[in-house]
């Protein structure tokens, strides 16, 4: 097992916190209808019979239709993966994802996620941005890493093979870490997560890869 290269940035070594915790860095849940059943309604347009039942009304849209493209990967996904690099040792960890439609009819998703350690649960990585699908099946992505790392990723979506293909075109505040890719993948409903790394001495190279299930 070799010694981690000095002066190599994680990048996108990811690592989930507590249940409590997660909660408090992502976007809000989708919004529901909480009007009590009981509270009367104010009388449409054109009155409605003083005997008749209150009206309720439709729950209120509270995802961005651009957004609707990527609804297979909205939710929270949990599961467990494993890690490698040329110039470091390989280990395995526990992550947490959840990606969000933002409940504020804006036509971005809230994308976070976390991991630790297998063996002692101690924290690894985090990480959280916001994805913005275009109608031509492009998407626009920033990410803030714990490690002080930014990234700006572009790439691409397929509704119906249900993927999502990034690639950095900046990682910002990094001194070795040059490109990290991304791909998602949803199948038999599992979610596949692989990353891809290059640094100024090592070509793009499997980095990352998990398997997660929708909690």
């Amino acid at each position: 097992m070799g010694q981690k290269t000095q002066g190599l940035e994680p990048s996108v070594v990811l690592r989930e916190e507590s249940e409590e915790a997660a909660g408090s860095v992502l976007s809000a849940e989708l919004l529901t209808n909480g009007k009590s059943s009981t509270q009367a309604e104010p009388p449409r347009k054109g009155g409605m019979e003083a005997t008749g039942a209150a009206s309720q009304p439709s729950a209120p849209q509270t995802t961005h239709p651009a957004v609707a493209p990527l609804a297979f990967l909205l939710g929270k996904w949990r599961g467990e993966g494993e890690g490698s690099f040329p110039t470091i040792s390989s280990f395995r960890f526990f992550f947490g994802l959840r990606i969000g439609g933002g409940g504020w009819l804006q036509p971005v998703i809230s994308y976070t996620q976390k991991t630790w350690k297998t063996a002692s649960g101690e924290p690894m990585h985090a990480e959280s941005g916001y994805w913005r699908p275009r109608p031509d099946g492009s998407v626009d992505v920033v990410i803030a890493q714990s490690t002080g790392l930014a990234e700006v990723q572009k790439g691409s979506f397929d509704a119906e093979k249900k993927t999502v293909t990034l690639q950095s075109e900046l990682v910002g505040n990094a001194s070795k870490v040059k490109q990290i890719t991304r791909t998602f993948q949803v199948a038999d409903g599992e979610l596949s997560y692989v990353v891809q790394m290059a640094t100024i001495t090592t070509s793009l190279q499997p980095h990352l890869k998990a398997l997660l299930r929708r909690i």
